[in-house]
């Protein structure tokens, strides 16, 4: 009912799995992953213990392929499980039951693998895998591509329904993820989700200026702000952030354009520009001068 794809990125040692389905809430039903251990994609007939047991198993030192082997060796249900590994070092394995409903495979190769099942034809784990290698980017992105190619291949007979990706880094805590973005229920999943991980990608930038801010770092702040506006202009709170930003680095024509987009949308903003302490952000006072009276922007 699903088709998936488990990797590692070589240039990063970021681990990922991203998946789609006709069905409600996919992500939390396939995925899990951990930072610097490995990532899991669950099935088919899923068996949801696999998911923390197997990373289990990875972060005690198993392999990918070991810990597919003592998974399959107790589970009475396995010829209908279909489920895929990856570990930190790249090592990927996956299993197609041979009760899985066809079409059904895999397709393995170096530090990724493909899977899928009840889908319209079986094309569609080797076309994901030639888009995943072939693709460029970032590896979440990489990961998207191979989505999209099963879904231009047929993809699932049913249709689709929910999508996820999971990214986490090469080390960190359990708590540490890259990307973790989730589809519950929409007509064209795979769209959706593509535009989540663009909109994450410019909060991050966002998050990241913030930090700059909290450190006194005010200039190098104002372009990651602006960087996330780039990617998601239409968003109104980075688009207010990036004002301000471009007023700090001496662009404040370009500056109070985009703060004014804002107000106009919602003119909570400029009563947020009015409670900002110009020690925290120093260009807001020039802000406001600039815009002038509330009234006249009102």
């Amino acid at each position: 009912m699903t088709y998936s794809i488990v990797a590692r990125d070589p240039a990063t040692g970021e681990i990922g799995v991203a998946v789609q389905s006709h069905w409600f809430s996919v992500g939390s039903v396939v995925v899990t992953g951990l930072a610097g251990v490995g990532a899991i994609a669950t099935q088919a007939s899923p068996n949801l213990s696999f998911k923390h047991r197997g990373l289990e198993m990875l972060r005690d030192g198993m392999t990918a392929a070991e810990a597919s082997l003592a998974l399959r060796q107790d589970d009475p249900a396995i010829e209908h499980r279909q489920f895929a590994i990856v570990d930190a070092y790249g090592g990927a394995v996956a299993f197609t039951g041979s009760a899985c409903m066809g079409e059904a495979g895999q397709y393995s190769g170096d530090g990724y693998t493909c899977q899928a099942n009840m889908m319209r034809n079986d094309t569609v784990w080797a076309t994901m895998a030639r888009a995943f290698e072939q693709a460029g980017g970032s590896f979440s992105s990489r990961l998207l591509a191979a989505l999209d190619a099963a879904q231009g291949a047929g993809g699932d007979l049913r249709g689709q329904q929910s999508a996820a990706i999971l990214v986490v880094p090469a080390s960190g805590t359990p708590a540490d993820t890259v990307v973790d973005l989730r589809v519950e229920d929409h007509p064209t999943p795979l769209v959706e989700l593509r535009r989540l991980v663009t909109l994450g990608g410019a909060y991050r930038l966002a998050d990241e200026g913030d930090d700059l801010v909290a450190s006194g770092d005010f200039s190098t702040a104002a372009s990651r702000y602006v960087a996330a506006n780039a990617l998601a202009p239409d968003n109104d709170e980075l688009r207010f952030w990036a004002g301000l930003g471009l007023i700090s680095a001496g662009a404040p024509e370009r500056g109070v354009e985009l703060l004014r987009a804002s107000i106009v949308s919602d003119t909570s903003w400029y009563e947020l520009l009015t409670r900002l302490d110009p020690s925290d952000v120093p260009s807001s006072g020039e802000a406001l001068r600039l815009l002038g009276e509330a009234d006249s922007i009102r």
